[in-house]
């Protein structure tokens, strides 16, 4: 029935292999959650840790910042950390599930929910 169809016309090895994928996907997850970036903004000044999940779990800001005419200042100093920190967390996420896919012999740039 499957012939000529090559190795998709083998289904336990599909499922075999899905199986395998969804454990590494599982896996992959474990480790983004415990992978941190840092964003910074202010030559240092504010930094933002966030997990390569993106979830944000740190903000250090120097207190040489805290001066109440520069309010407005010091808020962008603070958010741009936390976009470089997200914009940070979002490639590790991407160059990791790429590793995934092409460990697996998929396209590096295929797409996989998370």
């Amino acid at each position: 029935m499957f012939k000529g169809l090559g190795q998709l016309g083998d289904m336990a090895g599909m499922m075999k292999k899905a199986k395998e994928m969804q454990d590494q996907m599982g896996q992959l997850q474990e480790d983004l959650a415990s992978m941190t970036v840092v964003g910074e903004s202010g030559a240092g000044l504010v930094k933002a840790t966030a997990t390569a999940k993106g979830e944000l779990i740190g903000l250090d800001i120097d207190p040489s910042i805290f001066n109440g005419d520069e309010k407005e200042i010091v808020e962008d100093l603070i958010l741009a950390a936390i976009k470089e920190a997200q914009q940070k967390a979002s490639e590790k996420s991407a160059s990791e599930m790429g590793k995934l896919t092409e460990g697996l012999g998929l396209p590096a740039d295929m797409k996989l929910p998370f």
